[in-house]
């Protein structure tokens, strides 16, 4: 059971605001006020027994008048110590940043034609493999890579490795062509990750063939039996899709973002150029293009990720640094009981010094 900390009592802005698996316990605290009305009672015997005495000077400081407020010090930071522990015995979780124990990440980078339209200088292309590399240097040195280049097809570049330098010579290797295929990149993305799975782009021409009709003697392609998860929950490995165009061909977008989703697989996509569109040439050809931001939000959505805009090199380079922490770093509900103990420990600790300091005794 999680108990969210009460409404009604304010806690600290920017610290994790914790539940309790154990609420019951909470119960506990009621014994603090009591124990200050009991330290209280005992003060003011204190202070009657004091008038026995025939010295002025011990009777002054019986009465507090010696030590003063350093007297109090020691009772109330053991009284801390108490509520922290009664906190921890509550066990307490909170949502907070934790290692991500991502192991594996698909750069699918669009190579078509369009990706030569300067409006993101020096080029889209240039942009986006500079924003790649720099994109490698943040992640830390145990999280594989790899990369998947794609146009009119789609194609493993790298195969994910540890290997920065492998990774960068694949990306500068990188050839314009034509058309754009975002589903096929997406389809050769779950392959690599999935390299014993049976994922193949013939798995979704089947799909879509079986309403018209096929010749008897075509056997179905081999697929392999899996049971589908909850999108987004397959956290050993994530996809980075990078384009500045529409699909043109290849199988549809988002039948492929439903394989991804099936599998728990975050699909995270970047929109590079302008979403108005222009019109550049490319080998002979006169062509426009235009950013399908449509269905690169509902990619991203669909598989429980996040959808992002980079109308410029800055923004590009922006994008990737944000998804270097997102990908090394996530909020996981933990138990904090361990933090509260610890603190509890080190009040009594403080509390038990300060009083064999000033007078010689254990509070």
């Amino acid at each position: 059971m999680n108990i969210a900390w009460p409404a009604f009592l304010k806690w600290p802005a920017g610290v994790p605001q914790p539940g309790f698996l154990w609420p019951q316990f909470l119960w506990l605290l009621l014994l603090l006020p009591l124990l200050v009305l009991l330290y209280l009672w005992l003060q003011r015997r204190k202070k009657k027994l004091a008038l026995r005495y025939a010295s002025l000077t011990i009777v002054k400081e019986a009465m507090g008048r010696g030590p003063g407020w350093r007297r109090h010090l020691p009772p109330l930071l053991l009284l801390a110590a108490l509520a922290a522990m009664l906190l921890a015995s509550s066990r307490p979780v909170a949502v907070i940043a934790l290692p991500s124990n991502q192991q594996t990440i698909i750069l699918a980078m669009d190579v078509s034609g369009s990706m030569r339209a300067a409006d993101v200088e020096p080029n889209r292309l240039v942009a986006a493999q500079n924003a790649a590399k720099a994109f490698l240097k943040d992640l830390p040195r145990d999280v594989k890579v790899g990369i998947v280049a794609f146009a009119g097809s789609a194609q493993v570049a790298q195969l994910p490795t540890l290997n920065r330098d492998d990774l960068a010579t694949a990306i500068d290797r990188f050839q314009l062509q034509r058309a754009t295929a975002t589903g096929n990149a997406i389809v050769i993305s779950l392959a690599t990750i999935f390299p014993q799975a049976g994922i193949e782009l013939q798995q979704l021409s089947f799909d879509r063939m079986r309403g018209m009709g096929r010749s008897l003697d075509q056997p179905p392609p081999k697929q392999n039996e899996f049971i589908p998860v909850p999108p987004g929950s397959y956290t050993s490995a994530a996809i980075i899709m990078l384009t500045d165009g529409q699909r043109t061909t290849g199988v549809d977008p988002l039948e492929a973002a439903k394989m991804a989703a099936d599998r728990g697989v975050k699909v995270y996509t970047v929109g590079v150029g302008t979403v108005d569109g222009e019109t550049i040439g490319f080998e002979g050809w006169s062509m426009r293009v235009r950013l399908d931001e449509e269905t690169l939000k509902a990619i991203a959505q669909k598989t429980a990720a996040e959808y992002y805009y980079a109308g410029t090199a800055q923004d590009l380079k922006q994008v990737y640094q944000n998804l270097s922490s997102r990908l090394t770093l996530e909020k996981k509900e933990t138990e904090v009981s361990a933090l509260f103990a610890l603190v509890g420990a080190l009040l009594a600790l403080l509390a038990g010094g300060l009083s064999m300091l000033w007078f010689n005794r254990v509070l």
